[in-house]
């Protein structure tokens, strides 16, 4: 529900676009790596790694991304464990998935040349309505709304609007509040604008509401309500699930990683042998692994969370008698020296065990 009417009229109105490019001439980010050379491509890598992520975190992987993979056909061509080693620790590994597959796309159909039109654009994996807007607006200068979490925010207080942004009413009565106040000029400009406004005044907990150029037309300001606003999303308590990781050693061979399958919590990435905790350990490594176990050493429980469940991971070091044959139902398979690592795609969690285990006080 909201709590003001749709504008009546159409067309666009300047106020906060005049309001919002004259504070971003004088404050707004300037100098982030995607900006100093805003080709298509870039500018893409760019919002798919900042979707769920900090700028701060997103800087260093976008470099050392951009060194490795610095067109599209290089992308493209790459094979995905090293798209996914890049990637690395940066989460939500669907978008590097995503980004590999478009990739190859562009490459085929369009000769390596980002497309730029918003409906081919869209068409591509992992690239909606907005993150489109985004590309084209910042790399063509095409005039298309935006609606990422922080222009959201920014809308959902400078309008007033009740309810949580992610319902199909609130969202498309935001996508109407983002087409009104998008310009015809400087769009390249304006959408940096309300991005960093978002990013660094009307943010999600203590905004700057003495410094932001729109105070003045803020209905959430005017009724000291800015807090509530946007509306948080309903939520209970995270379910929590419970799982053996195994690492598996044998002599100085390394750790046996097993890649999981391409959907799915760490989809295409390489972990750990993963067994239930009512699972007898040597029991499961002989029938799974062809493995005799030696030795056992339990490790504290580490939680992990994910977006809609947390994960409580018990590591045990298992130390083999010989190597076996690591079948694992057909999973590919590794002998990995963290002394040595190869370039593969683990998430954080796994790669936390594996430093941990080279650490010789562990």
């Amino acid at each position: 529900m909201t709590t003001e009417k749709s504008p009546k009229h159409p067309s666009h109105e300047p106020w906060f676009s005049d309001l919002l490019l004259s504070w971003w001439d004088q404050h707004g980010r300037k100098g982030l790596p995607w900006q100093r050379q805003a080709t298509p491509y870039r500018v893409w890598v760019s919002e798919i790694m900042l979707q769920q992520t900090q700028v701060t975190t997103v800087i260093p992987y976008f470099q050392r991304f951009m060194g490795r993979f610095p067109t599209i056909p290089a992308l493209a061509t790459a094979a995905a464990d090293e798209v996914l080693h890049h990637w690395s620790g940066l989460g939500y590994y669907a978008r590097a998935r995503n980004l590999h597959l478009a990739a190859q796309i562009i490459h085929a159909r369009y000769n390596g040349h980002f497309p730029l039109d918003i409906t081919a654009v869209m068409s591509l994996p992992g690239i909606g309505r907005s993150t489109a807007g985004a590309i084209l607006a910042l790399a063509a200068g095409q005039a298309h709304p935006i609606l990422d979490g922080n222009v959201k925010r920014v809308l959902a207080r400078l309008h007033a609007i009740a309810g949580w942004p992610g319902s199909k009413q609130v969202e498309s009565r935001l996508w109407q509040l983002a087409e009104y106040h998008t310009p015809t000029r400087r769009i390249a400009h304006y959408t940096q604008a309300i991005m960093d406004l978002g990013a660094t005044l009307c943010t999600r907990s203590r905004p700057s509401c003495e410094r932001c150029p729109a105070q003045a037309r803020c209905l959430a300001y005017a009724r000291r309500r800015v807090a509530d606003f946007p509306t948080p999303k309903p939520r209970g308590a995270l379910p929590v699930r419970r799982t053996h990781l195994l690492l598996v050693r044998y002599g100085d061979t390394g750790i046996l990683l097993t890649k999981r399958p391409p959907a799915g919590v760490w989809g295409g990435l390489w972990s750990l042998p993963e067994c239930d905790l009512g699972d007898d350990i040597g029991e499961w490594c002989r029938r799974r692994l062809g493995m005799t176990v030696r030795e056992e050493d339990r490790w504290p429980v580490l939680r992990h969370t994910f977006s809609h469940f947390h994960l409580d991971i018990h590591p045990v070091v298992v130390r083999v008698g010989a190597p076996g044959c690591a079948a694992m139902d057909g999973a590919e398979s590794v002998w990995y020296n963290p002394q040595k690592p190869q370039r593969l795609g683990l998430a954080a969690p796994i790669q936390q065990l594996l430093n941990q285990l080279s650490d010789p006080r562990a």
